[in-house]
């Protein structure tokens, strides 16, 4: 297993979900003392969140088109997931 991203603002987003991936199987794996799985846990939580982060930021920079009846762009809208 990969060493713990000490600072996950300094990685990837890509580098980030890798290694939290990598967490989720060795926790699910319950091979990992007690101790290991608190803090395999607490690492994970940390990346989960500036993963989620990284994503809003993403969503928000997401723009629609806006198409009038004829198939013509006639400006843009910010994305609505909801």
């Amino acid at each position: 297993m990969e060493p713990a991203v000490a600072d996950p603002t300094a990685t990837s987003f890509e580098t980030a979900l890798a290694r939290l991936e990598q967490i989720v199987r060795a926790l699910e794996a319950g091979d990992s003392t007690l101790e290991d799985s608190l803090r395999l846990y607490s690492e994970g939580d940390t990346l989960r969140r500036f993963c989620e982060a990284r994503l809003s930021e993403a969503q928000a920079r997401i723009e629609q088109l806006q198409i009038d009846r004829q198939g013509q762009v006639t400006g843009t809208s910010s994305f609505d997931a909801g």
